[in-house]
């Protein structure tokens, strides 16, 4: 089993920042990458960016986060953190933080965090 514990959300203002952190704890051989998703309300679960083991970053395909987010891990800390630069209303969303097999597909398999809320609001 793996834990998952996001932390970091919270309001903010447009074109202000936000890092999110991602802390895993529990047996992680298991674990190849770890990564963001996030949900805005009336919308579906949506990739934004994940990272391997070994340190391979991996973006969504949109242009909505390239550019203003980074994807980074401290595998000291077995945590993994999303850096979100120049942020806009239409990221607002609950960020969830995933671990397992693959970067971007969904297995049965993955362990999730809780959620973290993001608001970006003037």
């Amino acid at each position: 089993q793996v834990q998952l514990v996001e932390s970091g959300g919270g309001l903010v203002q447009p074109g202000g920042s936000l890092r999110l952190s991602c802390s895993a704890s529990g047996s992680s051989f298991s674990i190849n990458a770890m990564g963001w998703y996030r949900q805005a309300p009336g919308n579906q679960r949506e990739y934004v960016a994940g990272i391997t083991s070994a340190g391979y970053k991996d973006y969504a395909d949109s242009d909505s986060v390239k550019g203003r987010f980074t994807i980074s891990r401290d595998n000291a800390k077995n945590t993994v953190y999303l850096q979100m630069n120049s942020l806009k209303p239409e990221d607002t969303a609950v960020y969830y933080c995933k671990a397992g097999v693959s970067l971007r597909r969904v297995r049965d398999s993955d362990y999730w965090g809780q959620g973290t809320q993001v608001t970006v609001s003037s």
